[in-house]
């Protein structure tokens, strides 16, 4: 068995754990993450902040944005390591075996299935602008779904298939990000890019919230990928410089080329900047990577939740990315900023949850981890009131806020509550 899993392209490797001959390196793994952060949300994320702050402001409050993803990326990441399985395993502890497979599974699954409509529908518009420089009008909803079948083939094959694809793209992206920013310093200036005044209404503890929606997804499935690290350093520093030199940078680049353009449609600034073709292409060649993460994420959750076999992913994979597509050509796009508020709120608490059991309560030992039967309500619970906090207390950070109440109210629950779990696994 261990051999077929090793053999061919397609992975096989679902939840069980990666064992020591099949661990890579972390600039193997940072490549992954890079992948997905230098994508095109970012460079939207950017252009949203900036349409609500001032330039400094947006800057400032992405960025801080993406430190805190980071923080707790790291610990969900270094726990991926440790156990060597993904997300939806590692949090079978924290929230029960049948509370991870149905309920947590589902967050993630659905969470992911969104950022592949999103993703999708970038890409659809993309391509249909693409075709219009040549005279040839082609619909945006078919672009989207001929397109979202193209990337969930990548997801499909699985680790492999993402690291080749990133080696193309990661470095094509930077390189619109440049030219971009370019453009604005050229057509703006310093001082008028400094001086650039958005309409307001937005706070910076809102900024940030947006920021960390951004990634928010990401941080919290960190074991996905940091499960193939040789040990904790290694997962460290994958999630630290796969994500943060380079989110910065393209959030940068996407607020400048955003001031310059007006708005934070990527494809209209791409049109107002005066990209040639083959700035669309890599633009939709950035878009790809970031969506086949989303897509093979969505199908570890899908696999757990419904209990099949490893070599089931690829299906599971196959329907994670129909749903997104699906998503896509509904118009999921139009509610972007308030798709990344919902984010912060609703997924960064299963990490607040998860890192107070793992590294509190289990002290951040492999050894003291073990999966809790049937639905640990304490975790259920501890990560409700933690979704209900960051979406209505709009005090301070809603992500901090989040995570910080979903943790300190999984340690009380855990105390108080008896018997931990339900019975019935």
């Amino acid at each position: 068995m261990a051999e077929e899993k090793k053999s061919g392209f397609i992975e096989h490797i679902a939840l069980e754990q990666v064992p020591a001959d099949q661990r890579r390196s972390w600039v193997s793994i940072a490549l992954i993450w890079a992948g997905a952060v230098i994508s095109v949300p970012s460079l939207m994320v950017g252009g949203a902040l900036v349409s609500g702050m001032s330039l400094s402001m947006a800057i400032t409050a992405g960025i801080v944005g993406y430190l805190i993803v980071v923080v707790f990326m790291t610990f969900q990441g270094m726990q991926g390591s440790d156990l060597g399985r993904p997300t939806v395993i590692n949090a079978s502890s924290a929230f029960g075996v049948k509370g991870s497979e149905f309920i947590i599974s589902l967050i993630l699954g659905v969470s992911v299935m969104g950022w592949f409509g999103v993703q999708t529908a970038v890409t659809g518009a993309s391509f249909s602008g693409f075709m219009a420089q040549f005279g040839i009008t082609f619909p945006v909803w078919l672009s989207s779904l001929i397109w979202g079948v193209i990337m969930l083939t990548t997801a499909i094959l699985g680790y492999k298939a993402l690291s080749y694809l990133n080696y193309i793209a990661v470095p094509a992206l930077i390189l619109l990000a440049v030219y971009g920013t370019a453009m604005a310093l050229k057509n703006y200036g310093m001082e008028g890019l400094a001086a650039h005044a958005s309409a307001g209404g937005m706070s910076f503890f809102q900024g940030v919230a947006i920021s960390v929606g951004g990634f928010a997804v990401g941080g919290v499935i960190a074991g996905d990928y940091s499960r193939y690290a040789k040990n904790r350093s290694g997962s460290i520093l994958s999630s630290v410089l796969g994500v943060l030199p380079l989110g910065a940078a393209l959030l940068i680049a996407g607020a400048l080329m955003s001031v310059v353009a007006g708005t934070y449609d990527i494809t209209q600034v791409v049109a107002t900047l005066g990209f040639p073709v083959l700035g669309f292409i890599i633009l939709i060649l950035a878009t790809w990577t970031t969506n086949a993460v989303n897509a093979y994420s969505g199908g570890l959750a899908i696999t757990n939740m419904l209990k099949l076999d490893g070599n089931k992913r690829a299906k599971a994979t196959a329907v994670a990315g129909g749903i997104g597509t699906v998503l896509a050509i509904s118009g999921i796009i139009n509610y972007f900023i308030s798709f990344l508020t919902v984010m912060t709120a609703g997924i960064t608490p299963i990490a607040g949850v998860m890192i107070a059991d793992y590294w509190i309560m289990n002290r951040g030992k492999a050894e003291n981890w073990k999966p809790q039967p049937g639905v640990n309500w304490s975790g259920i619970i501890a990560w409700l009131a933690g979704s209900l906090v960051g979406l209505f207390v709009t005090w301070g950070s809603q992500a901090i806020n989040a995570i910080v109440t979903a943790g300190v109210l999984y340690l009380i629950l855990s105390k108080v509550m008896a018997p931990k779990s339900s019975q019935g696994e």
